[in-house]
């Protein structure tokens, strides 16, 4: 791939006196730092990456990025050096704007998501709606790079320089049209400042990453920052109303002078979802767009689901499709893989779901959305995360119990912490619960306890294809772990 640009001053960074070198490159990683390169210093959140600004400079960097404080760090050894030198008051969005002009090219037609749940959803049934419609697509997040184009992703949200690069050998390849997902950590560390966004979705804002943000007003803020800096102000915000936070959402988006294209239950909104009514296998729903009514019938299991879509049509109508075209395209929608996934059926009829659900709303909104579609009784295998939110561990032991018949709970990528501590504090508030700590044996005593009519939920992983114990990770998969206690159970195996 060839950059667009390659000077300094042609990224939009100045240096000091004046110096404006050509770059090879950059890099926020002094260990991949080459000769003519710029090097980007950032503050983090363990360590500052002044540290490194001896180790790019030996290495042959042409150029360092940072801020202030980078700069007092490394005073001694920028002193001397012929290295031009970008102080900026926000690092990270420089060099995230930085990126953008080096590698040039995006997607035409680039739409964003946030929202605590539902982002994965949302991102790939919009790219599945475009699809359908025949732009060549694709959708970033969770799951990776899917769609019409692929390429390895590890972040919900890529680094910028990553997410760039992404972008621009996307659009190389074809791609017009690209849904991702904008996670809270993505935004604050400026991952998206560059992308050319034309619409930007909101779902929902519950309790979750307070480890990181500190504070519900920190996190709000994080997520409202793809609205109030990023969306440009002749884009469109689609916000679902009846996600929480949804109408504190829309009034910062409207405060900013953006459109605002809502979806939601209540008679105001453009897009509204009238009635559903749930089956054994998905649901119908009734949406009226504007005051037309559209019925239609969604192979998927749960009432957040028509949210979802709901949402996922809306990015797609706001993008430029026409709402009797998109709207035409729902019956076709899949699910995503580890969201609300039928993963297995025993003999008797029961079945099992595996979700991601991993906050304490997250297992309500999957509780309450698999009673209408469950005769029987619902069992649930859940736990709670180690190094993460710990104040969240009672409070989805108390979703569990609200919403479950039967509660297994057991280990969800402990990490660094004691297992036994995280199932403890999980437990507080459901003492009644099954303690299981081994979670491929959960899964197999859930999935032994169905009864004709009963459904199980195995929430946390998703799709995850690993468990995290300590700092190793081993292979788990709660689909595939479902699968085989089925088989082992009914005596297929």
């Amino acid at each position: 791939m060839t950059a667009r640009a390659t000077r300094l001053s042609d990224l939009g960074l100045t240096a000091r006196a004046g110096r404006d070198p050509a770059l090879s490159g950059l890099t926020a990683d002094s260990r991949a730092v080459r000769a003519g390169m710029l090097f980007a210093a950032l503050p983090g959140t363990a360590t500052h990456g002044a540290h490194f600004i001896g180790t790019a400079l030996e290495q042959g960097a042409t150029a360092i990025l940072t801020d202030a404080e980078g700069l007092r760090m490394a005073a001694d050894l920028l002193a001397d050096t012929d290295t031009a030198i970008v102080v900026a008051e926000d690092p990270r969005a420089a060099l995230a704007c930085a990126a953008a002009l080096w590698f040039g090219s995006q997607p035409e037609t680039m739409v964003a998501v946030t929202g605590t749940n539902g982002k994965t959803s949302v991102a790939t049934f919009t790219r599945q709606i475009w699809s359908a419609l025949g732009h060549a697509a694709i959708n970033i997040g969770t799951t990776g790079i899917e769609g019409a184009w692929s390429a390895p992703s590890s972040h919900t949200t890529p680094d910028a320089i990553t997410l760039q690069k992404l972008l621009a050998a996307a659009a190389e390849g074809g791609i017009t049209h690209a849904a991702m997902e904008a996670s809270s950590h993505g935004l604050d560390q400026r991952r998206l400042d560059g992308v050319r966004l034309k619409v930007a979705g909101f779902t929902n804002l519950t309790q979750d990453h307070l480890d990181y943000h500190g504070t519900m007003a920190a996190y709000l803020a994080a997520k409202a920052r793809l609205f109030t800096r990023l969306l440009p102000e002749d884009g469109i915000a689609v916000v679902n109303l009846d996600g929480a936070k949804g109408s504190d959402m829309a009034e910062l988006a409207l405060a900013r002078g953006l459109r605002v294209l809502t979806v939601g239950k209540g008679q105001g909104a453009d897009l509204q979802i009238a009635a559903t009514r749930p089956d054994a296998t998905g649901q119908e729903v009734r949406y009226l767009w504007q005051g037309r009514a559209f019925q239609t019938r969604l192979a998927l299991i749960g009432a957040f689901q028509a949210e979802n879509v709901a949402v996922a049509a809306g990015l797609a109508i706001a993008a430029g499709d026409a709402p009797e075209a998109v709207l035409a395209t729902l019956p076709r929608l899949t699910g995503v893989r580890g969201r609300m996934q039928l993963a297995a059926t025993r003999r008797n009829g029961a079945a099992v779901y595996v979700d991601y659900a991993h906050t304490p709303d997250a297992v309500e909104t999957a509780l309450r959305a698999l009673r209408p579609h469950v005769m029987g009784r619902i069992i649930i295998v859940f736990g709670a995360g180690g190094d993460r939110d710990r104040s969240k561990r009672p409070l989805m032991g108390e979703a569990a119990r609200k919403h479950a018949d039967v509660l297994y709970v057991t280990d969800d990528n402990p990490r660094t912490e004691d297992p036994a501590a995280i199932r403890a504090a999980v437990m507080a508030a459901c003492p009644e619960a099954n303690e299981v700590g081994d979670r491929a044996e959960a899964i197999l005593r859930a999935v032994d306890a169905l009864l004709p009519g009963d459904a199980l939920l195995i929430a946390g992983k998703g799709h995850e294809s690993g468990q995290i114990i300590g700092t190793d990770v081993y292979p788990f998969d709660d689909v595939e772990q479902a699968s085989v206690a089925v088989a082992a159970l009914d005596g297929v195996i």
